[in-house]
């Protein structure tokens, strides 16, 4: 069985190693919410809230998941008992709708938990398969296509198996030109655009097509699936829907619709490991290649999407780069690490999520806390 007897929600400080820039806006400092979850006889388990600062890539922020976690969603799990984890969304999920990211911290949490009782790796709790997985890196708006360049030719050097360049109107076309001229014709390219566009630019964006990119996720509406079909239907370039799809009926729409071809999961988006599960089994069945997205997450978070991107279905490298990317110091040990192919190990030899957490430092650097009880 499983039960919780106590939820600690704190709030830690990170600086990034360099500042991120994407369409809406850049990040030099990550505000992280983590979530500490213990059952009746001590064990441990812990997961991450992914939302951000501001609602700029998702209606909800740290502070409104705060909330709902404080109001509505801890109590629903804490002093109850499961027989699996599987059982926790559907609790979440009655009669309160939204808040995906809420959910997800607490049910990734129970699913973490729940592999350190059974003493098995989260990854092959969740059904994955893989002892390894491919390493993407995204790269944030430049400040010129040559420093673009150089960026992306350094993460090849390095092993990276994707480099997704952020790109908005007025930093798109001249940059991705640059880059393919650059790297060559076989570099694996993709574009993210993060809604900065619409339907009025589809000549525009139809330049994409000269440069063989392996997609261009999301490049209208965050909550769109119409309009993408009619995107789609106008470029050789694939589409991958990231913001658009936030439960497995969302991914049945986009392929009955032809919004895209690729979707990118990101388990903090969907509410958690069943949801990223039913959407990655969809796509298996449908022939929809997936990846797992990255939401600048400490070690814990990345933790979980390492696991999830061991399913079978998670053919295209995700954006799982090593703790040293973002972060002078990260929370876990070991830290995350790529060896020089651009693969990073799926922790097989250990229970739960396979890293620990650097208690120590996490006290150092949390600035809120609350302790929650049945």
């Amino acid at each position: 069985m499983l039960q919780i007897n106590k939820i600690i929600l704190r709030e830690i400080r990170l600086t990034l190693v360099e500042p991120f820039q994407i369409s809406s806006g850049t990040s030099s400092e990550r505000r992280i919410f983590i979530l500490e979850f213990r059952n009746p006889d001590g064990i441990i388990g812990w997961s991450e809230c992914v939302a951000g600062g501001n609602p700029n890539y998702s209606p909800e922020t740290i502070d409104t998941c705060w909330l709902a976690i404080e109001k509505w969603f801890a109590h629903r799990v804490l002093g109850r008992e499961f027989s699996s984890p599987e059982e926790i969304f559907p609790a979440l999920e009655e009669d309160i709708r939204g808040h995906n990211m809420a959910k997800a911290a607490i049910e990734m949490g129970a699913w973490e938990l729940a592999a350190r009782i059974k003493q098995i790796p989260l990854a092959r709790l969740i059904g994955g398969t893989r002892d390894q997985i491919a390493t993407g890196i995204s790269l944030g708006i430049q400040e010129s296509p040559a420093v673009l360049v150089e960026k992306a030719r350094l993460c090849l050097g390095l092993g990276y198996r994707k480099i997704k360049m952020k790109i908005k109107p007025g930093k798109d076309i001249e940059y991705v030109a640059a880059a393919r001229d650059a790297l060559g014709p076989d570099a694996p390219l993709m574009a993210d655009a993060n809604n900065a566009y619409s339907l009025d630019d589809i000549d525009h964006l139809r330049q994409l097509d000269q440069f063989g990119l392996m997609m261009i996720e999301q490049p209208l509406a965050w909550d769109d699936v119409v309009k993408h079909a009619t995107l789609q239907k106008q470029l050789k370039t694939p589409i991958c829907l990231d913001e658009s799809i936030t439960s497995p009926s969302k991914a049945e729409d986009m392929a009955a619709l032809g919004s895209g071809q690729i979707i990118n999961i990101k388990p903090g988006r969907v509410g958690g490991f069943a949801q990223s599960i039913a959407i990655h089994d969809f796509c298996q069945g449908h022939s929809i290649p997936v990846w797992c997205g990255g939401m600048l997450e400490s070690g814990i978070g990345r933790a979980h999407n390492v696991a999830l991107a061991s399913l079978p279905n998670f053919v295209l490298p995700g954006d799982v780069s090593p703790s040293r990317r973002y972060w002078q110091r990260d929370i876990v040990i070991p830290e995350w690490t790529m060896d020089n192919t651009g693969m990073v190990k799926v922790p097989l030899d250990k229970p739960g999520m396979g890293v620990e957490v650097d208690v120590d430092w996490i006290e150092n650097l949390t600035v809120r806390m609350e302790t929650l009880t049945a």
